[in-house]
């Protein structure tokens, strides 16, 4: 599995930490590369345009709280980034939303509490019951149209 990660400032220690745990999957990091002062929309847009074009199978997205980023992402036609606090969420944002990018904040978790979500998310399956698809369907129908 390949994995586009990204984050800001905030985040550059615990993703190069992460990193470091994630020695099982291919990663490309598409920055922020120091602990200087960044705009975080740049970094999580490019990774979610990288998850939309298929260049990696899965974005992982960090900044201090994780919402500036998940909202970043979600800006991005066929992204599904959800903001993941414990491992219940890691499950069900793969199980019941099929989401293709995870949001973490640096502030509130560790890089291994973040691997051990991670790991929960991609050991999960999206579930076959119809009416998760049909909800899938239902949002990108309305990014398209702006209908439901």
């Amino acid at each position: 599995m390949k994995i586009g990660i990204a984050c800001d400032h905030r985040a550059y220690k615990v993703k190069e930490e992460l990193k470091s745990l994630l020695d099982d999957y291919e990663l490309i990091d598409y920055g922020c590369f120091s602990t200087d002062r960044i705009d975080y929309p740049k970094y999580a847009i490019t990774l979610a345009i990288a998850v939309k074009n298929k260049e990696v199978d899965l974005g992982i997205v960090m900044c201090g709280t994780g919402i500036g980023v998940s909202i970043a992402c979600n800006k991005v036609k066929k992204i599904r980034c959800a903001k993941i606090d414990n491992k219940d969420e890691a499950k069900s944002a793969k199980e019941h939303n099929d989401a293709n990018v995870l949001a973490f904040g640096a502030q509130s978790h560790t890089a291994q509490e973040i691997k051990e979500m991670i790991d929960i998310f991609i050991n999960s399956t999206f579930l076959l019951d119809p009416c998760y698809k049909i909800r899938i369907d239902q949002v990108e129908k309305y990014e398209e149209t702006n209908e439901y």
